[in-house]
């Protein structure tokens, strides 16, 4: 062979070797460029399916929690709904029991009390007692008598007593109204119960609390 012809191979050979080389190595940085982006992508998904976990996590916890607080609110009104119904049959069971007491010959003296404290509230020199149908029997002159001697020892003051004209009462208790007429102190039995309500709350909740623990 020629030498031309020798140099001619080997150029030839030697463009086809780099271009071999050129290739293998644009395919393996495509190659690494694939892997890389893959790893990529894998990290990406693997990212984002944990942002979806967690995401998922949180919204169950916050769904646990507001059943759970939903729960509890309904569970405290129940509750409240119970006590509040026992309390309430318990104040028209002492409203029947302190009608019921009317009759008994004690019960002037529940009056004297009621006539005093009704007296001291209201503060006035001189007042009209009135009280419902059946009680109104019951205030004589010696009631009031001792419920002014009460009424001394208890405020300092003296105050007069007279038995009120006007209708009777339709609700069982004492208002006493000012000889002027200005100013009454409510002490019937309903209104004694509203203004000690809390009170009385508190006694019968606390009695509902010590039972069911005992």
């Amino acid at each position: 062979m020629e030498p031309a012809e020798k140099d001619k191979d080997a150029l030839i050979s030697g463009i086809e070797t780099e271009a071999r080389d050129e290739e293998q190595q644009i395919i393996k940085e495509a190659q690494q460029k694939a892997d890389e982006k893959k790893t990529y992508a894998d990290k990406k998904i693997e990212s984002m399916l944990n942002d979806a976990r967690k995401e998922a996590e949180e919204k169950a916890e916050r769904v646990k929690n507001k059943m759970l607080l939903s729960l509890k609110l309904e569970i405290k009104r129940q509750s409240m709904h119970a006590r509040d119904a026992v309390m309430h049959d318990i104040l028209d069971k002492v409203e029947k029991k302190l009608f019921t007491m009317i009759s008994d010959p004690n019960y002037k003296s529940v009056l004297i009390n009621w006539i005093t404290e009704a007296a001291v509230g209201l503060d006035a020199e001189s007042a009209l007692v009135n009280a419902s149908e059946k009680e109104r029997i019951l205030i004589d002159d010696k009631l009031l008598s001792e419920a002014m001697k009460k009424i001394q020892s208890r405020s300092g003051r003296k105050v007069e007593l007279k038995l009120s004209d006007e209708q009777p009462l339709k609700y069982q208790g004492i208002v006493l109204t000012a000889a002027d007429g200005r100013t009454a102190f409510n002490n019937q039995v309903k209104t004694r119960m509203l203004r000690n309500q809390r009170k009385i709350r508190s006694l019968i909740y606390n009695r509902i609390l010590t039972d069911s623990e005992e």
